[in-house]
């Protein structure tokens, strides 16, 4: 799609990359990419698993960005919100390959997708806003509320707490761990297994199941367009 973000079609999948940087961070270039290359595979009509580097799926936004001011913050806090959205209401099923670590909007990026799968190893997994100086936005809180287990909210959204891959399954960011070399064959093999679901059926559920949530997401965002984002010192 661009130098950030690779795709790749393979059968009744595509493969998308992020590969920017040591962080993977979150950029325009990233959430442009990322934009395209759903685009790309709804067009094919192919399943999508959304995988990083080796080590790590993505540390969050860009903190160069975000550092600019206000106006810079807001400006990518919303454009990333807006690429969550497209992936709640995404027709096909999302498969996350998590390589590693999942931080901020990494680990948003994780609560986006319909299946999670996370390698095994020293990695680290969650909202880390508040420890960084960023006031939650309304449509993290809003992410977090609907994905997260009920039990976790308050650790994950108030107090920054940062989990190894088991532990994030409790949590609700992965839904299985598998070695690290077993990763994306794992989800080959599940996007494998949702190819022979009804995608029609799927897409009309996944829209009634999660009619609620895609509501609060819409008003979320216009909220966020109304408030400032920014990092404290």
């Amino acid at each position: 799609m661009n130098n950030f973000v690779y795709y790749q079609g393979i059968d009744n999948y595509a493969t998308i990359t992020i590969n920017n940087g040591k962080a993977n961070a979150i950029s325009h270039e990233v959430i442009s990419g990322l934009t395209q290359a759903l685009e790309k595979a709804e067009t094919e009509k192919r399943i999508v698993i959304l995988t990083g580097q080796t080590g790590i799926f993505s540390g969050g936004f860009d903190l160069n960005i975000m550092k600019e001011g206000p106006d810079a913050a807001k400006k990518l806090v919303n454009s990333g919100s807006e690429l969550v959205l497209k992936m709640t209401t995404f027709p096909l099923p999302i498969i996350a390959a998590c390589n590693g670590h999942a931080i901020a909007k990494g680990a948003f990026l994780l609560l986006a997708c319909d299946y999670r799968i996370g390698s095994e190893g020293n990695f680290k997994i969650g909202l880390n806003e508040v420890m960084i100086g960023m006031t939650m936005h309304h449509v993290g809180i809003a992410i977090a509320q609907s994905r997260l287990a009920p039990v976790y909210v308050q650790r994950c959204v108030n107090n920054a707490e940062i989990f190894n891959p088991f532990d994030a399954v409790k949590a609700g960011f992965l839904d299985k761990i598998v070695p690290e070399n077993d990763l994306l064959t794992t989800a080959i093999k599940v996007a494998k297994m949702f190819g022979q679901l009804n995608l029609q059926a799927h897409a009309e559920t996944k829209l009634r199941v999660r009619k609620k949530y895609i509501s609060t997401l819409k008003k979320a965002i216009k909220k966020d367009k109304g408030s400032k984002i920014s990092i404290n010192s």
